[in-house]
């Protein structure tokens, strides 16, 4: 398994670029879910937040936007397309996307060369893509709470992480008799044991990039 990231100069509008435009500084989002085109995450905007509450239920592109508390927004809007392309591509999204004025950062896993590839030209089509660092990924075994087990084994089964979804989460979270908000919280305690705290111990062997065709799009 390798990682990779993914610098994208984004050419469609998008409100959390605009935000990010805004207040002059970079925004960190956790992604939850993809669905039917419609992306969810939790949006941390700190100090900003009132201001960034009231844009997102202005525009047009946000679906859902609800106040979780402590300084976190869930949000549930349309889809710019690098989600859909790292899922049709057979790659693992590293749950924090660093999104700024002028460029969007994805850390992404995938297990092919030819993957990667096909992740790129998808990028393409939405705006100017570079290729990051890339680097060999060893896995390394994190313990999970016996709920955030039971959450992820009862997803995994439902197809929650099967592309496309085989189940939302709010049937997922029906199916398990727990609210939505919990249900998210859960996958998202136990994604970020899995793959940040993984990402972090990852090694640093840098892995030749000899037949990874040139990232920058031709003049």
């Amino acid at each position: 398994m390798f990682q990779a990231e993914i610098h994208l100069q984004q050419h469609k509008e998008c409100v959390v670029s605009k935000l990010a435009t805004e207040f002059d500084e970079n925004l960190d989002i956790a992604i939850e879910e993809l669905h039917d085109e419609l992306v969810t995450f939790v949006l941390e905007p700190g100090d900003n937040g009132p201001d960034v509450l009231a844009t997102l239920r202005e525009s047009e592109q946000v679906k859902h936007v609800e106040n979780l508390g402590d300084g976190n927004i869930l949000v549930t809007k349309t889809s710019c397309g690098a989600y859909s392309a790292i899922d049709r591509n057979h790659g693992i999204l590293r749950r924090h996307t660093s999104i700024g004025p002028d460029r969007r950062v994805y850390t992404v896993l995938f297990f092919r060369r030819q993957d990667l590839r096909a992740m790129i030209e998808d990028f393409r089509e939405i705006g100017t893509v570079t290729l990051g660092k890339l680097s060999a990924f060893d896995r390394t075994g994190v313990r999970l709470t016996d709920r955030q087990y039971e959450v992820i084994e009862c997803a995994l089964e439902s197809g929650y992480f099967e592309w496309p979804r085989e189940i939302t989460s709010e049937e997922l979270a029906e199916k398990m008799e727990i609210s939505r908000a919990t249900l998210l919280e859960h996958l998202r305690k136990a994604e970020s044991k899995l793959l940040s705290d993984g990402l972090e111990t990852a090694t640093t062997e840098a892995v030749r990039t000899d037949h990874i065709e040139p990232t920058t799009p031709p003049k």
